[in-house]
């Protein structure tokens, strides 16, 4: 009997033993993250029926029964066809939710095409959808090297918005496709590359991989060099022709990645150095672009926490971020959907960071419209919003839908956004 007893004892010993108890700060910050991540719930229930008979066009019935979780699930990086992932927004958004992941953020390279899909999936699953765009960029050492040339590596970074989306979008929308057209320049750089280096590739077949309207970038020429038959896999094609400074590699036109930044912070979002371990010299790059207005850094990765990359972000007042940087290509060498450990005091001081700013962009793109009530500004409101919208719905129970989904009653309440919301009044009332 004692025998058995031991016996148990090694087994729960074995599977990690008791679970550990939470602090007064991890208890309190999680209520936080749930409060917000299940906003939308909450707004319904506290209206009653009336409204929630509102809401029945614009959120699925798993929203109405959601419930606190005692772990959030955060997944911060992620990529859809519409860069260089392998999944549909769509099908991204169901196997995040397979694996219970609660906030997920899709961050395309240098596009936010992907954001409408993947929300009306969201809607679907119960899960929060951040949006959010991985911006190329380039940093430069400002060392005078050989020839007189500086030297550069790429960088990229991490830009999170409020579900309005950013503010000022044409100017944003505009800096994305400046990077995006330097996209299929480089790409075209790069076939011409390989054809003197007798791997030739056929750019209608890169097209046919990168998928309608998508930019080509690395990963497509890749995938493209497979089919041909030039390389045995992926990992191959970059290793021997595509890395930085390869024989095939070909710089695009991206922006310094200070500008990145600050058009990230001019445009309402949190913008976020993606995989420091990639750069040769990383402390040079988060110094200078924490001076541009760096808001945090990737820290987390599904093997756990890289120590030194955490002293940097403490070091310069950087938040502490993760993803498994997800393109749903399959195999070992990629993390799984949801598989970082973000803790919850890190999703925490995300939000806790995050939330005046967003609500900031929405203030300013709410004045947009108050200034021109056109059908254009409406659109900036729900252009990553609710997408359902009936025809018989009108402009305020639009707008009123959204800022509820968006915006708790106390943000609305804050003196910088009363008068914004009674000026909005005037106009709808209009």
């Amino acid at each position: 009997m004692m025998g058995d007893g031991n016996k148990n004892k090694r087994k729960k010993k074995k599977r990690g033993g008791a679970k550990r108890r939470m602090t007064a700060e991890q208890t309190s910050a999680l209520k936080s993250v749930n409060e917000w991540v299940f906003m939308a719930e909450q707004s319904i229930n506290n209206e009653g029926d009336e409204l929630k008979e509102k809401y029945d066009d614009f959120l699925p019935e798993s929203m109405y029964r959601a419930r606190v979780s005692e772990k959030v699930v955060f997944e911060l990086h992620t990529h859809s066809i519409c860069s260089d992932g392998f999944l549909t927004p769509s099908a991204l958004v169901e196997k995040a939710h397979q694996n219970g992941v609660k906030v997920l953020a899709l961050t395309d390279h240098d596009t936010m095409s992907g954001i409408p899909e993947a929300l009306e999936a969201a809607y679907r699953f119960g899960i929060k959808i951040i949006p959010g765009v991985e911006i190329s960029s380039v940093f430069s050492t400002r060392q005078v090297v050989q020839n007189d040339l500086e030297s550069e590596e790429p960088v990229h970074i991490l830009a999170y918005y409020s579900s309005c989306g950013p503010a000022r979008f044409e100017e944003f929308d505009q800096f994305l496709t400046s990077i995006r057209d330097g996209r299929f320049l480089r790409a075209k750089t790069m076939l011409s590359k390989l054809n003197n280096l007798k791997k030739p590739v056929k750019w209608e077949n890169l097209m046919k991989i990168a998928g309608n309207g998508v930019a080509p970038g690395r990963l497509h020429v890749a995938r493209a060099l497979l089919e041909a038959g030039h390389v045995e896999d992926l990992k191959q094609a970059f290793d021997r022709y595509l890395y930085d400074g390869g024989p095939a590699y070909s710089k695009g036109s991206e922006p310094p990645a200070e500008e990145a930044v600050e058009m990230v912070c001019k445009t309402g979002g949190i913008a976020v150095l993606a995989h420091p371990w990639a750069l040769k010299n990383p402390l040079p790059v988060v110094k200078r672009l924490k001076e541009a207005g760096l808001h945090g850094i990737e820290v987390y990765r599904s093997d756990g926490k890289l120590a030194v990359y955490s002293d940097y972000a403490d070091a310069y007042g950087l938040i502490k971020l993760g993803g498994s940087d997800y393109h749903g290509r399959g195999g070992r060498a990629e993390s799984p959907l949801g598989s970082v450990n973000l803790p919850v005091l890190s999703a925490y001081d995300f939000l806790k960071i995050a939330r005046p700013i967003w609500c900031n962009a929405i203030r300013e793109t709410l004045e947009q419209y108050i200034k021109d009530p056109s059908e254009l500004n409406l659109k900036h409101i729900t252009r990553f919003g609710i997408k359902r919208v009936t025809a018989n719905t009108c402009e305020k129970n639009i707008i009123n839908i959204c800022l509820r989904l968006w915006l708790t009653s106390e943000e609305m309440q804050h003196s910088d956004f009363r008068d914004t919301m009674l000026k909005l009044t005037e106009i709808l009332l209009h």
